[in-house]
């Protein structure tokens, strides 16, 4: 298994980032999308971000192999130091560090650009990314019971935080 680097996304990377994404709109609970999202969507999710909600991609042997971004949290004003995380990995490179390495790379990334903390949204089924949030300090601080409905069931969702460390210029 060769090692993976971390890099800013380009619109050149939208379908490889696209498809990974689609896997699990089709087939998992880790998001609660429940249409595949479109090329024409996903190129105006990529506008939207910018230099303080960056997309990363994961590349392995000139491959993108999983991707990740921060993005605001919320819309209104008061929560611009807030930023929500997203890691994706190729549902058949799974458990190769891979995620990990997009989460690390978020979190320098987040420090840098001075926001205050990272709000993780995770179904509480995925107990894969709950651990992989929580072993880089992130801490619970929500469990909403049954607020999303795929596959016809019910769904719960944990909201983890990690609070950066600020430092004086």
């Amino acid at each position: 298994m060769s090692q993976v680097s971390i890099r800013l996304a380009t619109v050149g990377d939208l379908p490889a980032i696209n498809d990974i994404y689609n896997h699990y709109v089709l087939h998992s609970t880790c998001t609660y999308q429940t249409e595949p999202e479109t090329p024409t969507d996903r190129r105006a999710w990529f506008d939207d971000h910018g230099p303080r909600h960056p997309v990363t991609v994961a590349v392995r042997s000139d491959e993108i192999v999983g991707w990740g971004s921060l993005s605001p949290f919320r819309t209104r004003a008061a929560y611009a130091w807030t930023v929500e995380d997203s890691v994706y990995v190729r549902h058949d490179l799974l458990r190769q560090g891979i995620g990990s390495a997009l989460l690390d790379d978020l979190i320098v990334r987040a420090k840098q650009l001075k926001h205050h903390t990272i709000i993780a949204s995770i179904d509480g089924e995925q107990a894969g990314s709950i651990a992989m949030h929580t072993t880089r300090g992130f801490v619970q601080a929500a469990f909403l019971k049954e607020v999303g409905s795929k596959y016809d069931r019910w769904l719960d969702v944990v909201y983890l935080q990690l609070m950066l460390p600020q430092t004086k210029d």
